[in-house]
């Protein structure tokens, strides 16, 4: 005789959460399924592309893939991730989110006979995913193309970036060339759904954002 199954909403309530499978947990958070939707297999799905991509690179376009969870649906499970992510887990990624934290992140290059151009990768939450070098040029300028900037973007899952340069001279006068840049790079990064938050320009102890002379 096969023993009949206890919903999880049921089984929480009679034995705790901690009596439920990873698959039980996301399937109290489903809820239902739909015509031809089995929500168990729902919640399986759920499961083996957080497991896939990792709970801390996991987005909505992610829970929304999933056949049987449409966008209210994804909405709730998301939030519900997130707030754990944020609340619940060990957060060891600083905040940025001011351009004196990202000059911060920057300062490795401050002092740098060469100019650096650099990108932060952000995630929704603005914690720093990565700090990567994108151009090493002269002491003039660093030419810098939108598809160097966001090809990393896009590998690092980003939900938005910031970059930053320094200025080899000690001074930190914005070119029209840094400004320029900057509106190649927010133009691009509007296109692709990872929106430029910050320009930092860099230089000795002292920064400055680009941003406070270009209309964003």
């Amino acid at each position: 005789m096969s023993a009949v199954y206890e919903l999880p909403r049921e089984k929480m309530k009679r034995k705790g959460a901690a009596a439920l499978s990873d698959v039980e947990l996301l399937s109290a958070v489903i809820g239902s399924g739909g015509k031809d939707n089995d929500f168990k297999q729902i919640a399986k799905n759920l499961d083996a592309i957080i497991q896939k991509v990792g709970a801390h690179a996991l987005t909505i376009d992610d829970v929304k893939g999933i056949k049987g969870i449409g966008a209210a649906k994804a909405t709730v499970v998301f939030a519900a991730l997130e707030f754990w992510r944020r609340k619940f887990t060990k957060q060891t990624a600083p905040f940025i989110n001011s351009t004196e934290s990202a000059a911060e992140q920057l300062s490795f290059i401050r002092d740098k006979k060469q100019e650096y151009f650099v990108m932060l990768t952000l995630d929704g939450a603005r914690r720093l995913i990565s700090n990567k070098i994108i151009t090493i040029g002269t002491l003039m300028s660093s030419l810098v193309h939108p598809r160097k900037v966001f090809s990393p973007a896009i590998e690092d899952r980003a939900a938005s970036i910031i970059i930053g340069h320094n200025h080899p001279s000690g001074q930190l006068a914005i070119s029209d060339q840094d400004k320029e840049v900057t509106k190649r790079i927010k133009i691009a990064g509007d296109l692709l759904g990872i929106p430029l938050d910050d320009h930092v320009i860099v230089a000795g102890d002292s920064f400055v954002s680009v941003f406070s002379e270009i209309q964003v």
